[in-house]
Order: structure tokens, then sequence, then C-alpha cells
């Protein structure tokens, strides 16, 4: 029988932490405390201190996060944030979420993030932030970007949710812009038991203005300030996190193992391979190659019981719920080659070095047919 990699193994994951992690959430159960208190302060603590930023403030979900960031810079009715093209429909959402309008940029070739050097041209009166994705858990280039922010008076808000742990010039992601939107989907380098997410600022007033979007409009109770909503960090997804949290470093070492043999390995086959600059710690959410015969690829290492995911095959000014924006295919051709052949091998920090052997061996012989 062959054996089946998966793409990522949530449950291996568990297992490795399963006794510190089950005692957590029974206390957290035991305590009669379901919404907010002492284990979500804990965590908004703890990963504020982890991302050298000055506040944390927990949400429902990433999509969340970066709709209530938005709301909180002033984003609405008809302004403009500029996106990548490139990336989870999710960061397109939130703008839409406020009002505003989605401007698309295209990414660079080799790195996948948005290219700072098109950015200007995309900058109108109508423009009110900058809107980053560190995607792949791969930073983007902030320096230029935060230089065109402050040259145009713009807001810029980095989208994470793919980037717990990473680097940018040795600073870790989390305060480099106005506000830093995070995703703790289980699937992510540091993932709840369910939906989670946060948003972490060195500002006061967006910390502020979340807090109290989050909740209803509210900062005490029955007194509703704005029209806000429903999106609160429950302390189970709290206490959870707070425990994964003290193995994250570790757990992204392992994946920059994986990437490393990857790369070594992989050399010469004719797959176009990530690459990092050397401003950057990536931590490996995602390990997406490429090649021009990506669909054949893929079958072979789906016979050959090997698990991947294609992130994403279908760029977001392509899909149905923005067809009223008038886009047409060939209007970010980088976007839409990269949809056509990005391929993500399997990652994680349980991957076993025969695992990725095997997976090494597989594409090996996949490429030469």
């Amino acid at each position: 029988m062959v054996k089946m990699i998966p793409f990522l193994d949530l449950r291996a994951a568990y297992e490795e932490i399963h006794d510190e992690l089950e005692s957590a959430v029974l206390d957290s159960l035991r305590s009669g405390w379901y919404i907010g208190g002492q284990d979500v302060e804990a965590f908004e603590e703890d990963f504020a201190a982890y991302t050298q930023t000055d506040v944390c403030i927990g949400v429902g979900n990433g999509l969340d996060a970066l709709h209530l960031a938005l709301l909180a810079m002033g984003i609405g009715a008809g302004d403009e944030v500029i996106v990548p093209s490139n990336t989870y429909i999710a960061t397109w959402l939130a703008v839409s979420q406020c009002g505003g309008i989605p401007v698309p940029v295209e990414p660079g070739e080799s790195t996948y993030t948005i290219d700072p050097g098109r950015i200007e041209a995309a900058i109108t009166p109508r423009t009110r932030a900058i809107l980053p994705v560190h995607l792949y858990g791969q930073p983007a280039d902030l320096d230029p970007i935060l230089t065109l922010a402050r040259k145009h008076g713009l807001r810029v808000l980095e989208d994470a949710a793919q980037a717990h742990g990473a680097r940018y010039k040795g600073r870790r992601i989390g305060g480099h812009g106005d506000a830093v939107a995070w995703s703790f989907y289980p699937g992510k380098n540091l993932g709840a038991l369910g939906d989670a997410g946060a948003v972490t600022t060195n500002n006061p007033e967006i910390a502020g203005r979340i807090r109290v979007l989050r909740n209803y409009g509210s900062s005490v109770k029955y007194v509703n300030e704005v029209k806000g909503f429903n999106s609160r960090l429950d302390p189970v997804q709290a206490v959870a996190l707070r425990v994964k949290l003290k193995y994250l470093d570790e757990w992204n070492a392992r994946r920059a193992s994986v990437a490393v043999r990857y790369a070594r390995e992989l050399a010469g086959t004719g797959l176009v391979l990530p690459r990092v600059p050397v401003w950057a710690e990536p931590v490996w959410h995602i390990y997406a190659v490429q090649h021009a015969k990506r669909d054949e690829i893929q079958k072979s290492l789906q016979a050959a019981g090997i698990g991947t995911l294609i992130h994403y095959p279908i760029p977001p000014h392509m899909q149905e719920a923005y067809r009223g924006e008038g886009y047409a295919a060939g209007w970010f051709p980088i976007a839409e080659n990269m949809a056509n052949r990005v391929l993500s091998l399997p990652m994680g920090p349980q991957l076993d070095d025969a695992s990725v052997t095997a997976v090494i061996a597989a594409l090996k012989v996949a490429t030469q047919t």
C-alpha cells in the first residue's frame, strides 16, 4: 500500500502537544468564562510581545481582522485601497466590506508578493491605503512601500495571515505599518482550533477603535458609540493559541529545514523554486513552485499518494464575485500566469525526512515525463 503524504497534517501537530493543549483548554472550560476575560488578555499580551508591537487585539477571524483594521483607519465608501493581484480573496473582500475599492497591483515574478515598483502608478486622489500581503510566509518589501505611503499620506495595513514569525530586515512582522492583520485559521503556522484572528499595532487610536468595533461598537456595556460588529476571540481559542505560540519558532525552524531540502534537491528539475531576498526571513507557510505542466505534475504526485494544493487557482479579479468590476482576462497577466503554474508542495513541522525524500523523488519522476 502506498503511504499517503498529506499536504498538511494537522492531527500530527495536535498529537505532538496534546497533553499541554488539552489541559489548557480544559482549564478554560472549567473557568466558566467564555467571552473575553483573562485568557484572552494573556494571549493578546503574549502575541504583542512576540511580534514586537505595543498592542494585540483578538478578533473572530482573519477577514474580520482586515475589515475592522481598515474601518479603524477610516476606510469607507469609494476609498481606494491598493492590494496585490496575487492573493487570497479575503484581502480584497475586506476592502469591499468597507465600501472601498480594491485596486490591484501585480506581484514580483520571483517573490509572489506585491511589487513596490508598480504601486505608485496605481495611486490616485482617491487612494487611502496600501495593503501588502506577506504571501506564503515571505515578507513583502516593506521599506519602499512605507516610503510611498509617507510621501502620499496613505495608511499601510499588512496582511500577515501566512507570516507568523517571519522577519523583515531582522525585525518580526507585526508593527512596521499602521497595523497588521492576522489569521489563526487551523492550517496557519500559528493555528487555533477553529476560526480566530487578531490585529497588532503601535497606534493606540487604531487599537481603541478596533476594540470598540469588535464589540458591537461598545466600550461600556449597553452604551453603543458606533455601529459595530460581533467579532471576539474566545478564551478557548486564546488558550490553545497561547500554548502553540511557545512552539512556533521551533515549528517554523522545522519548516525551514524542509524548504532547504526542497531548494537543494529540486534544483535542475525544471521547477521554478521560490526566491528569498537577502532581507527576508520567511516562515514557509507554503512552499510554492511553478511549472508549465503543473496539472500533469499534480496528477502524478496524487497517483504517488502525495497531497498538494494550488494557491490560488483563480485570481481575485477573475472571480465571479468581482465580475461587476469589469475585469477581463489579460488585465493582470503575472497573477494569471501564476494561477496556471503554481503548485504548493507538502509542508509542515511534522513532515518527516522520509516523507520529504518521497516528495522529492516523485517530483523528479514527474518533471521528467
